[in-house]
């Protein structure tokens, strides 16, 4: 999915679909033993790759931040000339290795209005390496930190090989002289010239030395990882932070909550620029809330931000300082006489994503993925359809508020497929390439028991020779999971994210972190 031009495109039509990948287990942390009690903060709340794919953070419900880094790249090497060398394989899939983690929120209590702000981690966004530290962004529901990420060397003192008896009873010997010596001075109305000679006295060494004695000497040994937060920025917020995103500017970054936008500079924590503010005079005339924001990848002055009601909203701040108005508006028109009580809460938009080449938006609302195309706003380019099965169970599902789940989407870096999680731990990836008809169903297991769904693209509207709208649909066997079992609303996967260069996803399944690789 080129972003540059039609002719990628056609010569990708002409080439046909990419394979169906073959998706494989990798790794798990944090893997629970059978009837195990899960505890409420160990619960993953955030997950996210850094922009070379070799670091790895997750947050979790008891605020805490653990950092996972590349294995494999490491030991051997980055050149592919050394990679020949060795007869390694080039495509190995990434493993991880648990490299730190530290306490990122703590519980805090708004004593102006008497409320409690949970320590849960709901986002984190890597910034720029620098000299060999790294640095990263993460936000509760009210405050946002900055960390860097450093090993430091250890330093000890070594060789003090002084015998202990010995140097324990000069140091006493001496101490007690120096004190009598300087009393008895003082009281005898001695000069100080005196009591510098007797000081002298007390300190002389005998003739031969003291040959057990030895100067000590500092070596830095080991290496320790140190987390150590250099910013915390001021309350902005009304409201609960549901999105932070870092600029492509290195310099800045926005936090969003359901009424404003907030753009920030890194260095500057007392203050931030309100760009966006949905709150009417009347809150009684509020209709929509912001559910997510994000910058462009690649240009500093555009960003995007999805609502309640189903729409996307894209922003240019080169326009005027305070963004009201949007410079382009993406929303699917509903079809007449398809209006319930449930339609404005099944459009409300969880997530969206903006693809690596900054072309496409990807957006995740409770029924559906759908992937916009930023030079057309008269609908999607694709539909996903994700949790259709459920349209019957509507009701039971607003009763127990699973209707009002989260869930997050994500993007490959080739921009040639998209992935979301559902029920039961399941998460789905679809093919979004020209003539692509892949959906994959996989559990969040060591065995995720693939389930292939190869349903014929339905174009609804032609867009062009060389693109259409379509709308892919996966799993939708009602109310049956992949093993065959019925679907378990409280085990639910809303947490993942794509290796930006490989086909690699890392998801959580409360508190487990699984990584697979195709």
């Amino acid at each position: 999915m080129d972003g540059g031009g039609g002719g990628g495109e056609v010569a990708s039509a002409e080439a046909g679909p990419p394979a169906l990948l073959d998706w494989k287990f990798s790794q798990v942390f944090g893997e629970r033993t059978a009837g195990e009690e899960v505890q409420e903060v160990d619960i993953i709340s955030a997950i996210e790759f850094d922009k070379s794919g070799d670091h790895l953070a997750t947050g979790d419900r008891g605020g805490r931040v653990v950092l996972f880094e590349r294995t494999d790249s490491k030991e051997h090497g980055r050149n592919r000339r050394d990679l020949e060398r060795m007869d390694y394989s080039v495509g190995r899939h990434p493993e991880f290795r648990y490299k730190t983690e530290f306490q990122s929120h703590e519980p805090e209590f708004d004593y102006l209005k008497s409320l409690e702000i949970e320590e849960k981690i709901n986002k984190i966004r890597w910034c720029q390496a620098a000299n060999g530290a790294l640095f990263l962004l993460s936000t509760n529901d009210k405050t946002i930190k900055f960390w860097k990420v450093q090993e430091k060397k250890i330093k000890k003192l070594s060789d003090m090989n002084a015998d202990t008896f010995k140097s324990a009873g000069n140091s006493s010997a001496a101490s007690s002289s120096i004190s009598s010596g300087l009393k008895q001075g003082l009281a005898n109305g001695n000069s100080t010239d005196r009591s510098n000679n007797s000081l002298n006295n007390a300190l002389s060494f005998p003739s031969g030395g003291i040959p057990s004695l030895r100067l000590p000497v500092v070596t830095s040994g080991e290496t320790n990882l140190v987390a150590r937060c250099r910013r915390v920025y001021a309350h902005a917020h009304d409201y609960h932070i549901n999105s932070i995103s870092n600029n492509s500017d290195g310099e800045t970054f926005i936090s969003a909550d359901d009424l404003r936008v907030n753009l920030w500079n890194l260095e500057i924590s007392n203050q931030s620029f309100n760009i966006v503010d949905v709150k009417p005079t009347n809150m009684e005339d509020l209709t929509e809330v912001i559910t997510s924001a994000e910058f462009h990848p690649t240009h500093c002055n555009t960003l995007a931000y999805s609502s309640s009601k189903g729409s996307i909203r894209l922003i240019d701040l080169r326009q005027s300082a305070l963004c009201d108005s949007h410079s382009k508006l993406f929303e699917e028109q509903e079809a007449p006489g398809s209006r319930s009580f449930f339609t404005e809460i099944i459009a409300s938009i969880s997530d969206i994503k903006f693809a690596r080449n900054g072309r496409y938006i990807l957006s995740r609302d409770y029924m559906t993925l759908k992937l916009w195309d930023i030079n057309m706003d008269s609908g999607p380019v694709s539909t996903f359809q994700v949790h259709e099965y459920l349209r019957p169970k509507l009701c039971d599902l607003y009763e127990n508020d699973s209707i009002f789940d989260k869930f997050e989407c994500c993007l490959s870096g080739d921009g040639q497929r998209v992935a979301t999680g559902s029920y039961s731990n399941l998460f789905r990836v679809f093919g979004c390439g020209p003539g692509s008809t892949e959906a994959t169903t996989l559990e969040a297991s060591k065995n995720p028991m693939r389930r292939q769904v190869q349903t014929p693209t339905r174009p609804s509207r032609s867009l062009g020779s060389s693109i259409s709208r379509v709308v892919r649909r996966g799993a939708e066997s009602p109310g049956v999971d992949a093993n065959g079992n019925s679907f378990d609303f409280t085990t639910k996967l809303l947490h993942l994210a794509w290796h930006p260069s490989e086909n690699s996803i890392a998801c959580a399944a409360a508190n487990s972190l699984y990584m697979y690789y195709a």
